[in-house]
């Protein structure tokens, strides 16, 4: 359901071109899980970046669901990302003047078919937040929430359109090592409960084997 075909990425700094990814190749099914691990630096977020259409390749293809995603404009592009795939990242992004509930809905409000639906979309952000734990928490801003809550709200918010796609960039790159295995553990129960395609960027090689297959960047393509 997601492939990418010889993916490169140059930076210019001055007259300089700095070469961070060089020819990667890589394909997701429906239901899959790959880690992709390596080194800060490597170009492991440029990566995930491109895969879910937040930037864009020097050269390469990428296909979501045999559609080509970097030949969308950026309303196509924009509405294609807030339907199909979900984003986790390290530091949350949580907007501090909203509710736990709110920060979890705001992907919908971007949707237009959630107007039409909004009982059916609040009910779904209450079940998502249960699921990870945070029933209690719901009017509590992000101020209020440990690290791990505030990664749990983020999953949910990730999950509250029904993706068919999970990009996790260092999920829990930000957590101490407990609670990084509980969120890790969260990852793959959505994915195994859900059979959603996941792609999790980490440099945690504990965290990158509950995918099923790990890949490592290096010099700018990805091995097994």
């Amino acid at each position: 359901m997601l492939q990418a075909k010889n993916i490169h990425k140059v930076y210019k700094s001055g007259a300089r071109e700095i070469s961070v990814l060089r020819g990667v190749d890589l394909s997701i099914e429906h239901g899959g899980f790959a880690a992709i691990v390596g080194p800060s630096g490597a170009g492991k977020s440029t990566l995930l970046h491109i895969l879910g259409g937040l930037d864009s390749p020097t050269e390469g293809q990428v296909f979501l669901d045999q559609q080509e995603i970097l030949r969308l404009s950026e309303l196509e592009i924009s509405r294609l990302r807030n339907r199909k795939i979900g984003f986790v990242f390290q530091f949350y992004h949580l907007l501090p003047e909203f509710t736990v509930l709110e920060n979890v809905l705001l992907p919908t409000l971007i949707d237009g078919r959630a107007a039409s639906r909004k009982p059916e979309v609040r009910q779904r952000a209450l079940e998502l937040l249960g699921q990870v734990g945070l029933s209690e928490r719901i009017a509590h801003f992000p101020n209020q929430l440990s690290g791990g809550e505030k990664q749990r709200v983020a999953i949910a918010r990730g999950l509250i359109n029904q993706p068919d796609l999970l990009l996790c960039d260092e999920p829990t790159g930000n957590l101490d090592p407990k609670t990084g295995s509980e969120i890790s553990y969260l990852i793959k129960k959505i994915n195994f409960r859900d059979r959603m395609a996941v792609v999790l960027v980490t440099h945690n090689l504990e965290v990158a084997k509950m995918a099923d297959r790990v890949y490592h960047l290096r010099d700018g393509v990805l091995v097994n």
